[in-house]
Formats: C-alpha cells, structure tokens, sequence
C-alpha cells in the first residue's frame, strides 16, 4: 500500500502544477501571436507573388501587343516613322518594345516606390551600359534558357520588410528576329524565334508594418487574451498562496495527529490498531462470538523474585520480558490483549484469522519459541548476576468466546471474555515450569505437528468438568527432524537443550559435554554416599 502524501509534498505537488499551468498559459499566449505571423507571413509572401506575377504578365502583354500591333504595322508599312530606342531624339519616331518596357517599368517604379523594374541581359548593345546581374538573376537566365516556360522567384525576409523578386524570360519575336539580326550594332546576329533574350524582373517590398496594420480587430484580441491570462496566472497564484497556508495549518495539525496515534498505538496491539485507523473496525461498543486460540503465560513465583530485587531491576527485567514476547507474538500474528502484572494474553483468530487449525498452529510455535527466548534470556540474566531469573508456564485454550469492545461510552477495551479464556488460565497454572500445557480442543488442531503427552484429568476451579492437559514436548519434525526440548534453570544448574536445533556436526560435542556432567554427577554422589 502506498503511503499518503504529507502535507509538504502535496504542496509541492500544488506549487509544481501552478508553475507548469502558468507555463503553459504563457505558452499559448506567446503561440498565437507567432501563429499569426507566420500565417501573416505566408499570406504576404502569397500576395507579392501574385502581385509580381500579375505585373510581370500586364508588362510583357503591353510588349507584346505594341511589337505585334505597332511596331510591326510600322516597319511593314515602310513609311517616315522610325522605331528606336533613342525615339526621344528623332522627331516622329516611336520607342522599340524593349524602351517601352523599360520606361512603363519606369513609370511603374515612380508610382509605387516599393516595386522595382528591370528589363537586363547578358547581350546589351555596345552604346548601352552594361547590365550587372547577382547571382539569382544569372541563375535564372541560364535555367530559362534551358526551359523558357519556367517562372523563378526568390523571397527575403529582413527585420522590418520582406521582399519578393519574380523572373520571366524576355522570348523573341519575329520582329524583334528581324531587327536583331540585321541591326549593326546587335551583338549576336542569329537570334531564332522563341530564343530568350534576356529576363524582365519585378521585385516587389512591403513593409512588416504595412501587414500588420490591416489586422484591426486581431490586436484588441491579443490585448484582452494577455490580460486574462495575467488575470489566470494572478487567481492561481492567489489559489496557491491559500492552499499553502492551509497545508502548513494542515501539517501541523497532521504532525501533532502523528505523534498522538503513535502513542496510542503503544497501547494497542498493532492489529487493533490497524483495524480502527483504516475504518474496518469502528470505536462502538460491540462484540462476536468467533472461535479463537487463546494463550495465557505467567512467571513462577514472581512475588518472591520481586522481594530480591531492587523495583529499577525487576521494571528492567519485566520490561524487557515482555518486549521480547511481544515480539514473538507479533511474529506469530497474535492479538496481544494485555499485560496483568507478569502475566501475558495473546489471543489468535481475530481480527484476522488463517482458520481454527492454523490459528492454533501458530500460537503453539509461538509458545515454544517463547520458552526457547526465555531459556536465552536467563542465561543472559544468570551471567549478569541475577540468581534466580523468569520461569514462565503457558497455558492454550481453543473454543468460542465474545470478543470485541467491552466497556462504557467513553471508555473501552478490546478483549475477550468467556470460560476458555479462563481455561487457558487454569491450563497455565497446571503446567511445569517452563513448559506448556494445551486443552484437548487445542491438541486435536495441533497434533500433526507437535509431540504431546497427557496428564491426569484435573478438576480446575470454574470448570464444570475434569481437564485432561496436554503437556507439550516439542514439535513432531523441523527442518532437521524430531526435536525434543529440556530447559532447567536452578542456582547450581543451567541447562537449556534442543535436539532440532543441534547441528549434525555439533551432536559428538554435546553428546560428550553430557557423558561428562553425569560422569561429575555421580563422582559427588558417591563422595557425598562415602562421607
């Protein structure tokens, strides 16, 4: 399960979403503009295009009409008009198509100041200054000469303008064959009909300016666009100031939360715990009637041990008693009801239960391993001075009883109250020191996978009938076999042994530290026999 967020987090979380929405408002607001432009920028570009392109047709038509319609009527009616192209000076004579061109190019280019025309080729006449071409133009005159039916443009764009330049081919005519080829002057002589003379350029600028002021309506919007976006990255601003101010009240009222559910969960068993903070268990009184496997433990004559010790040794000892069998029992997945002064009740079926059989299962591997701590601990204990440490006996019970909230209102206790649970009392009571006794309905569970051995029926107070306990042995089979358990602490002997436990390889030595304490055993007895 994933934990919850803190408090903090989840203003970052805030904080990190009100960036990336400012973002992207920011974003579309600076996207439509540019959006605009380029749209701006085609719809330009396609425009002077056509501009130039419908110029360029208007002025070779014109050429094309007054060579054909004209010049040619003139020449073929072999009358005073002379066709040249310093007409100006000749009294009755008429510009040749080419002047024409170049001075309705001019007139053009007076009128609009933001279009140039040029009529230029590579074979100027020798009276005539010689056309200097760019790249572009050279370009195209040699790709026009290779395929006359071509249009070639360029477009440029600067900071404040952008520029279209639109190349045609100037093609010969018949007339202009005929004056070419015969004309002193003319540089080449064998012109053909069709053959390209040279390019007639219109370039086309407008200014950025120009573009944008038709737009009248399209500046207003991006005006109020940027002020609601301000206004929406302002409100989330405010939004996230709001929420971050309730966070901090939020985790502190969380961290202050925190530190009372940890404390009361000292006083809970974790599954009680659990159960009431994530809403499956609710604070009421209530109770059910379930089937559950119940230990109860005790320490044998703990009143007198408590009379040798100092109250900060036995608080030390008892202490750390009881966290290591809650440790165990929380291994085990036992409900720890309480603790009554040294003794211990843990019950297993509730709230969560694996069924009766391996309910029961548990709480017994539970006590063994419980005993076997124990063992550990006197040795610990003995060898820091403590003459004579813990000895607990077990009792299990499995049967039905009430569990649940028991109580009043305003103060309650979860735990189980019915004649098994006292059983398992009376069944601790009938057990040897440092050993474990079960009730027959717990034995039927169990006996698969423990070794027990009956007692004599007991007549047990609060029993309506005799108790036939089951003291436990030790478990049927482990991982290395049978094992069996001997646990012994008196001020002269310390004894603590697993069968199941013993590595194979260990089996010689412990077999040998046995021999030899009998073998001791019986020397004193026979000195103690002769004195």
């Amino acid at each position: 399960m994933k934990p919850n967020p803190t408090p903090a987090s989840a203003l970052s979380v805030v904080h990190a979403r009100s960036a990336w929405l400012a973002f992207f408002v920011i974003l579309l607001l600076a996207g439509l503009p540019a959006a605009v432009w380029l749209d701006l920028r085609s719809v330009s570009e396609s425009a002077l295009r056509r501009q130039a392109g419908d110029l360029d047709s208007v002025i070779t038509s014109i050429r094309g009409y007054y060579g054909n319609k004209v010049v040619e009527r003139v020449l073929a009616a072999h009358g005073n008009v002379e066709v040249t192209d310093n007409y100006e000076a000749i009294p009755g004579a008429i510009p040749i198509p080419a002047t024409l061109s170049l001075e309705l190019g001019h007139v053009v280019s007076e009128q609009q100041k933001n279009i140039v025309y040029r009529f230029v080729s590579d074979y100027p006449f020798p009276n005539r200054t010689a056309h200097i071409l760019d790249e572009f133009e050279k370009e195209s005159l040699a790709m026009l000469r290779a395929d006359p039916t071509s249009r070639y443009s360029d477009v440029t764009w600067s900071t404040n303008s952008n520029r279209v330049r639109v190349i045609t081919p100037v093609l010969m005519g018949s007339t202009c064959v005929n004056c070419h080829n015969s004309h002193p002057q003319s540089p080449k002589r064998d012109w053909k009909v069709g053959d390209v003379r040279g390019i007639q350029e219109i370039s086309i600028t407008q200014p950025i300016v120009t573009s944008l002021a038709t737009f009248k309506f399209l500046p207003a919007y991006f005006v109020f666009m940027a002020l609601a976006g301000a206004l929406f990255i302002a409100l989330q601003q405010r939004q996230s100031r709001a929420l971050a101010m309730l966070n901090r009240k939020l985790e502190g009222a969380n961290g202050f939360l925190e530190s009372i559910s940890e404390k009361i969960s000292r006083y809970l068993s974790p599954q009680i715990y659990k159960s009431i903070f994530s809403g499956q268990k609710d604070v009421t009184i209530h109770t059910e009637r379930k089937k559950l496997t119940i230990f109860f433990s005790d320490i044998k004559d703990f009143t007198a041990t408590t009379e040798r010790l100092q109250p900060e040794e036995i608080t030390a000892l008892l202490n750390e008693y009881f966290t290591e069998m809650s440790a165990i029992a929380l291994q085990y997945g036992g409900t720890i009801d309480k603790f009554v002064g040294d003794a211990m009740l843990v019950f297993f079926g509730d709230p969560e239960s694996r069924g009766a059989a391996e309910d029961a299962k548990a709480c017994v591997r539970m006590a063994i391993d419980m005993q076997h701590r124990i063992a550990e601990l006197n040795l610990k204990w003995h060898a820091a001075g403590i003459e004579q440490p813990f000895r607990a006996r077990m009792g299990i019970n499995t049967g039905f009883v009430n569990v649940g909230n028991f109580g009043s209102s305003t103060r309650m206790d979860y735990t189980i109250i019915g004649g098994e649970a006292n059983l398992a009392a009376r069944l601790q009571s009938s057990a040897d020191v440092g050993k474990i006794a079960i009730s027959y309905e717990t034995w039927a569970l169990v006996r698969d996978i423990v070794s027990a051995r009956p007692l004599p029926p007991v007549a047990m107070k609060g029993i309506g009938r005799d108790v036939v306990p089951y003291l436990v042995e030790g478990l049927v089979r482990t991982d290395r076999g049978a094992t069996t358990i001997f646990s012994e602490q008196t001020p002269a002997l310390t004894l603590y042994l697993d069968t199941g436990a013993i590595d194979p390889s260990g089996i010689e030595h412990a077999r040998t530290v046995l021999t030899d304490a009998l073998a001791a055993l019986g020397q004193t007895k026979q000195s103690t026999n002769e004195n």
